[in-house]
């Protein structure tokens, strides 16, 4: 008679080398006993919590065509890279401007300073007197007030420039500032740079003609303000049709035509803090580099290292640039571009999403963002910013970063419109006065933040720039009116062969003259003009 082994009994019996007959020499049979049965499709197939984990690991883990791995994530977990400390303060004065700002005009010398002012009048004269005019002369307030009459024409915009000087029309103060004609005189000669070596310095900077004075410009709008956590870079159209050899057609632009220029804004206060013009193809980008990434690069420099946030749209935003500005303490929000090779595959398809629908992606130092707004269509975004990706408890169920990309992506739009409220731009023919223009709207913008910030006293912008043209133009209009005063006071000039009283009077008594003091312009006989 056989016994019967369970498998487990047989399996311990071989394993202690024991002989599989008894002494009697029965034939041994082995049987699965009920507990240790298995069903033919349980051999088959392996267990299905297995076969989920691993099929689930697939499906999480995802290579883009760059070689950029992605890991799927669950809305509101946690992910795993660790946030950068923000920025804590806002927007702030440096300590400098706080000690020079306490009044409009001096916020004004912040941007426009008078070394600048000095250079222009150097270069207005001088060309000036090489064209036609030999006794040509601007002396600085007259500069200023020249400045103050193109803030009052941005305030009260008229169909011509003639209009300004109209009594009907045009606002009394343009009138006592300055005669028409001498105001289109000063316009005629107004010069930025030394015409003679322009030549020489347009062949290594086609921004020449004026790259001096925005130099400085930039400068000044650098150290005068310390920016909030957040900052928006966009680009500005300047609207002009000058002949330049990098002037810009945009179609989807409100003006076609323009120079264009990279800005970087601070989000709260609106104020500019580094501005670069796009003169086309820089040389001094390193090969293989994105233009997008230097611009921002040389934008962000000054203020790296701090925990701010940049804000971009897809032009710029990429994940290379996300990894640059992390290595430096700066976050980085933006939508980015489908086409870019580092995104996964299944963000980029249209597939068959639900509508308000969110997928989140996360790789080393970012997270990508993919939310469906409405049917068919989907939005990326990039993040350095969020440690964990949640959705509202609404109707379209955005997630936290689209949010806070729709609060902080408008910083350069809104300052746009800002400045083309009360702009100072005109018509004309020559490329470096539309950027002079483009310069007097921003230096009175971050003029107006930085006075309010330094006095603390709030005030309407038009009234601020109401104000800022009267100190402009206060010192010139008081030497003129002490010139009318003296002309009035002045005997007229006798006719030929006859002499006037001297008027100085200080080495004689009823003396007769005939030539006018260069300075004073009084009678002087030739005993005071000895003296």
């Amino acid at each position: 008679m056989s016994k019967v082994y369970s498998s487990q009994q047989a399996l311990e019996m071989i394993l202690n080398d024991a002989n599989p007959c008894d002494s009697d020499g029965e034939e041994i049979s082995l049987h699965l006993s009920s507990d240790s049965e298995i069903s033919s499709d349980e051999e088959d197939s392996p267990p299905s919590e297995k076969r989920g984990r691993l099929e689930t690991h697939e499906w999480l883990t995802e290579m883009a065509k760059d070689g950029t791995v992605w890991r799927e994530e669950q809305v509101g977990r946690p992910l795993h890279h660790s946030p950068i400390e923000g920025h804590v303060t806002d927007g702030e004065p440096t300590a400098l401007a706080r000690r020079k700002v306490t009044s409009r005009l001096q916020s004004f010398f912040c941007f426009i300073t008078l070394e600048m002012l000095r250079t222009i009048q150097e270069w207005t004269v001088q060309h000036a007197l090489q064209t036609q005019h030999e006794n040509w002369f601007m002396a600085i307030p007259e500069l200023m007030a020249f400045i103050a009459i193109l803030l009052l024409r941005g305030i009260v915009r008229l169909p011509s420039l003639h209009d300004a000087w109209s009594a009907n029309l045009g606002p009394p103060l343009i009138n006592r500032i300055m005669a028409r004609n001498r105001f289109k005189d000063i316009m005629q000669h107004l010069r930025f740079d030394d015409k003679d070596t322009r030549g020489e310095r347009v062949a290594t900077d086609r921004f020449a003609a004026i790259s001096d004075v925005w130099g400085s410009f930039v400068a000044n709008c650098i150290t005068s303000y310390n920016p909030g956590r957040h900052i928006t870079i966009d680009e500005q159209l300047f609207p002009t049709k000058t002949r330049c050899c990098f002037l810009q057609y945009i179609a989807t632009k409100p003006d076609k035509f323009g120079i264009k220029f990279w800005v970087a804004c601070d989000l709260k206060s609106k104020y500019v803090c580094k501005i670069i013009p796009y003169l086309g193809k820089d040389p001094s980008r390193p090969p293989g580099e994105r233009l997008s990434e230097n611009v921002v690069m040389k934008l962000m420099e000054p203020f790296m290292d701090k925990g701010r946030t940049v804000t971009t749209h897809n032009f710029f935003t990429s994940l290379s640039l996300a990894r640059r500005l992390h290595s430096r303490k700066t976050t980085l929000l933006g939508t980015v571009n489908k086409i870019r090779r580092e995104l996964p595959d299944s963000a980029k398809k249209n597939l068959a999403r639900e509508e308000f629908s969110t997928q989140v992606f996360s790789t080393s130092g970012a997270t990508l963002t993919v939310y469906v707004p409405k049917r068919k269509k989907t939005v990326c975004l990039l993040s350095s910013v969020h440690s964990v990706v949640e959705t509202e408890a609404t109707r379209k169920k955005k997630p936290n970063t689209v949010t806070d990309y729709n609060s902080m992506k408008c910083g350069v739009d809104v300052m746009d419109q800002m400045v083309r409220k009360y702009t100072v731009r005109s018509g004309t023919r020559r490329w470096p006065v539309a950027v002079f223009y483009n310069m007097i709207d921003i230096a009175a913008l971050n003029a107006h933040v930085l006075y309010q910030a330094c006095t603390g006293v709030k005030e309407r912008r038009v009234d601020f720039l109401l104000e800022l043209a009267n100190e402009l133009a206060q010192s010139h209009m008081a030497a003129k009116e002490v010139n009318e005063q003296n002309l009035q006071q002045q005997p007229p000039t006798p006719d030929v062969g006859k002499r006037a009283l001297c008027q100085v009077k200080c080495c004689c008594r009823k003396n007769r003259a005939t030539k006018r003091c260069m300075y004073c312009d009084k009678f002087a006989c030739g005993k005071c003009i000895k003296e």
